[in-house]
């Protein structure tokens, strides 16, 4: 045709290339998603190259590594490389594409992926991803070309498809780091709003162990809060498991450390670092070695504990992982701090309730209202009732006709806010008269102004029994310890026996001239300071005092519960009389008092113990037949 002009060999080949580069941007262009974007970057390149496969790689900044999604089905497999490793890390590194004829020659091959695939690699084609302002965000890999060798032509090639794409790419790793970002957000304030709503610290603990292991890839967790009053850490979960409370010392190891200084703590070789202590190790068998300690201080800036992951999957801890687990922490450190103080009062309450069930007396707690809130065990006992039957209720409506006394003496102490007794008062329970000592106090708590805030009134109800009576009297007798075992026993031991018992008699020497001196004021001025000697020195050896005859004093070593020295203890015991009136005396000379002198006589012999009459009627071994 005349006047046509004949395109030569060179710019029919631009021409097709800048067809082909104009129809890969319009390709892209359309893509929504990252993975389709590698795949249809893959398909066409490996086309055009004629190679069998290929693999895009890009660089994640974070984790100086190429990671590639690999199809599988209808999901993608991500794979990651270092972004030094490989002849795809070299070319990333240089920024300069490479042709390798014989991939098993060049040592920059790692063959392990063949080994476990069963693929065989010949030649690579391999070109550095750049933008426009000269940024290298990745690397294209092409292997084993199908008709002959790469070519310096292929790898041109491949270098113009990689910045045809290159923006393309970019943006689409902004869009789904953001999309990710977001994700994760949402799961962290999904994640904070679980955890948050529990207040039992030790499930509060668990959470949050677990979830900063999985949230940094970690191979396990721990926290620790610190006691200020013990100067210690404590935590009671391990990579998410309970493992009952461990405590240590708050300014030793990484975590003591942390709490010292109040700076985060990132090791990557932790046996390096002087301050790990290696004793954990040891003992479980376990391997440490990265560690990212950060503390967790309150909104006044305290640090009240800190949050420890150990060995992140996939290398050392990252600047962004200090900075989310700070995040992490930091939004959690309220909620710790009121679980820790809510497990502290709940310990307190629970301590307080344990006291208050041990008590033998009854205490009975009201409200501002008047209304019933507690009653310990005792208190069911003494009044008679169960625990559902009294709680809850108005003490007007409990404590109703002859123990309407009651609430006039609870009025009377929220009146004046003072506590009141009333001793061996009657209260009237099933119809049964019981004898009680009663104790009504305010309820009051301390407020920061310094001022009482009125919380209600306690009733303390002590039963005083027939056995306790029975004790009183008896201990003016006998030892408190003699007198309990005897209670304890029962009447059995009170019904008639013989028994082999040394009784001890003792009086004072001219005794009538003494009280005819002294006069009965004096006598029995004098008497009492005496008998109140000497019974001590018999109820020491664990005699029991039967009676006083005048001056004199009738004593008992083996009645009612028997020794196997009760005739050595009657010894003691008079040799004590004797040794205690000397020293009596004594002091009585000093003062100028008159003085007195004692016979005392022991025998042994076979004595009948019993009751006679009433069943409360004790004979004494005043019978002996000795």
């Amino acid at each position: 045709m005349a006047g046509s002009k004949k395109i030569s060999v060179n710019e029919r080949k631009q021409f097709q290339e800048m067809e082909l580069l104009l129809r890969v941007a319009k390709q892209v262009a359309v893509i929504d998603t990252l993975d389709e974007l590698l795949s249809t970057i893959v398909e066409i390149s490996a086309k055009e190259t004629d190679a069998d496969r290929g693999t895009l790689f890009l660089n994640d900044d974070q984790t100086s590594e190429l990671y590639s999604r690999v199809a599988l089905g209808n999901r993608f497999r991500e794979i990651r490389i270092l972004n030094t490793e490989g002849i795809a890390g070299s070319v990333f590194t240089k920024g300069e594409g490479a042709i390798v004829q014989d991939a098993y020659a060049d040592p920059r091959f790692d063959r392990t992926i063949d080994e476990e695939t069963g693929y065989v690699t010949k030649n690579v084609l391999c070109a550095p991803i750049r933008t426009v302002q000269g940024e290298i965000i990745g690397v294209l890999q092409m292997l084993n070309r199908k008709n002959g060798e790469f070519t310096a032509e292929d790898l041109r090639l491949l270098e113009a498809m990689t910045r045809q794409t290159a923006i393309t790419l970019r943006n689409h790793q902004f869009v789904e780091s953001m999309k990710a970002s977001r994700e994760q957000e949402m799961k962290f304030l999904d994640l904070l709003a679980d955890i948050t709503s529990d207040f039992d610290l030790s499930a509060m603990l668990s959470k949050i162990v677990r979830e900063a292991a999985t949230m940094l890839r970690a191979d396990r967790a721990t926290l620790f809060l610190n006691d200020e009053k013990k100067n210690e850490l404590f935590s009671r979960v391990a990579m998410g498991d309970k493992v009952g409370e461990i405590r240590l010392p708050n300014h030793l190891g990484i975590a003591g450390a942390v709490v010292t200084s109040g700076e985060t703590v990132n090791i990557p070789y932790a046996y390096a670092d002087l301050r790990f202590n290696p004793a954990f190790d040891k003992k479980t068998g376990y391997f440490t070695r990265s560690i990212l300690c950060v503390p967790i201080a309150n909104k006044a800036g305290k640090i009240i504990g800190v949050t420890q992951v150990l060995n992140k999957r996939g290398g050392p801890f990252t600047r962004e992982d200090e900075a989310r687990l700070k995040a992490f922490t930091a939004q959690l450190a309220i909620s710790l701090e009121n679980a820790k103080l809510f497990d502290d009062v709940q310990n307190i309450k629970n301590y307080n309730e344990s006291m208050l069930q041990s008590m033998s007396n009854g205490v009975v707690t009201m409200n501002e209202d008047g209304r019933i809130v507690t009653c310990n065990v005792a208190g069911l006992r003494i009044l008679r009732v169960k625990a559902q039957d009294i709680s809850g209720r108005p003490a007007a409506e409990f404590f109703t006709g002859p123990n309407a006394w009651i609430l006039d003496k609870i009025k009377m102490v929220e009146e004046s806010m003072k506590s009141d007794i009333s001793m061996d008062a009657s209260l009237t329970v099933e119809n049964d008269k019981v004898s009680v000592n009663l104790t009504a106090l305010p309820l009051m708590a301390q407020e920061e102004n310094g001022n009482s805030k009125k919380l209600g009134s306690l009733l303390m109800i002590e039963d005083i029994s027939t056995e306790k009576r029975m004790k009183s009297t008896m201990s003016r007798y006998m030892d408190s310890a003699i007198a309990d075992q005897l209670l304890a026993t029962g009447e059995e031991v009170l019904g008639g026996k013989s028994l082999t018992t040394t009784v001890l008699f003792s009086d004072i020497r001219n005794f009538t001239g003494i009280s005819e001196e002294l006069g009965p004021q004096g006598t029995v001025s004098l008497l009492n300071e005496y008998f109140t000697i000497m019974v001590e020195c018999i109820q020491k050896q664990g005699g029991m005092l039967d009676k006083f005859i005048g001056d004199a004093i009738m004593a008992v070593f083996g009645v009612p519960l028997p020794h196997d020295d009760d005739e050595d203890r009657a010894v003691r015991s008079a040799i004590s009389m004797i040794t205690e009136l000397r020293a009596w005396n004594a002091g009585r000379a000093a003062a100028g008092k008159k003085t007195m002198d004692m016979g005392v006589g022991l025998n042994t012999d076979t004595v009948v113990s019993a009751t006679s009459g009433r069943p409360s009627a004790w004979i004494t071994p005043s019978s002996a037949t000795a």
